[in-house]
């Protein structure tokens, strides 16, 4: 089966050595471990702190969206094309393609996993599955001041046009609040997270459902999980913050990997004089 993103996985440049990222296609994986728990819950609910305390409990590894937005961004291909199969009907996406996806994860998390709760409930029969919840208008805050922040940042978008990177997540997640949040996150963020709560509801036997909100701490999960309480706090990650500094430190290196891919392939005075320009004024731009 053809899948019109994932198909088309660019080689990733040897000049990008100022990121970590990974380079491993996803369609040529399959299921190592059983997947556990699904986390439907919307991003900016805890997730971040929610994926260390699963991993810290020893479910393998739990998928993030930081697992495709900078650990191995070849991902984003395919939840671009789980998004299109399951909002515009173009190919399918069946248990096979979230084997290959999410083969080496015994849990998920945040968007865009939350996107298909349903897809992801029938794939995984015999997952425990928790939503995270937060206060509405809280919620819809930090989203606001975040992640639609990186949706709509313009330095974002401008690096999207020649990281190799930025160029398979910075699509991705647009789509993402273009279907999930029917093109309207800030008139129809709140509606939409309403009704997914909802709609997780009606997915689930309430004795597989695990309504959480992430200040309750090891108590609540570690008993839906059945599992004995860590003897260390309960991890936090990913405030507002760290968020920001995270972005503006990936775009500046990712504009760095395309400086050195210009330096290296134009090899020409004029191509070193356009790449250290265009750097400076990042740089400058970041340090304002």
């Amino acid at each position: 089966m053809s899948l019109a993103h994932s198909d088309n996985l660019a080689p990733q440049p040897i000049t990008d050595i100022f990121t970590n990222d990974t380079n491993i296609d996803r369609r040529k994986c399959d299921r190592t471990v059983p997947m556990k728990v699904l986390s439907l819950g919307v991003g900016r609910t805890g997730t971040a702190s929610l994926r260390k305390a699963l991993e810290r409990l020893g479910y393998g590894k739990c998928y993030h969206m930081m697992c495709a937005s900078v650990e191995n961004p070849p991902d984003c291909l395919m939840w671009h094309d789980a998004l299109n199969a399951k909002y515009k009907g173009e190919g399918s996406f069946g248990l096979k393609e979230w084997d290959q996806l999410l083969g080496d994860c015994q849990a998920v998390c945040n968007w865009p996993a939350c996107a298909f709760a349903k897809e992801l409930i029938t794939a995984y029969p015999n997952a425990k599955v928790i939503i995270t919840t937060r206060d509405v208008d809280q919620w819809y805050n930090s989203v606001v001041k975040t992640v639609y922040w990186r949706v709509s940042d313009p330095e974002h978008k401008f690096v999207s046009n020649f990281s190799w990177a930025a160029n398979m997540y910075y699509p991705m997640l647009n789509k993402f609040f273009e279907t999930f949040f029917q093109g309207d996150f800030l008139n129809k963020g709140k509606e939409v997270y309403n009704e997914h709560v909802s709609e997780v509801r009606s997915l689930v036997h309430p004795e597989r459902l695990l309504e959480y909100n992430i200040d309750d701490g090891w108590g609540p999960l570690c008993e839906f999980l059945e599992e004995k309480i860590p003897d260390t706090p309960f991890p936090s990650g990913n405030d507002m913050a760290d968020f920001h500094k995270r972005c503006s430190t990936r775009n500046r290196h990712q504009m760095m990997n395309v400086a050195l891919r210009v330096i290296t392939i134009g090899g020409s005075i004029l191509a070193t004089g356009l790449a250290v320009n265009m750097v400076f004024k990042h740089f400058t731009r970041l340090s304002r």
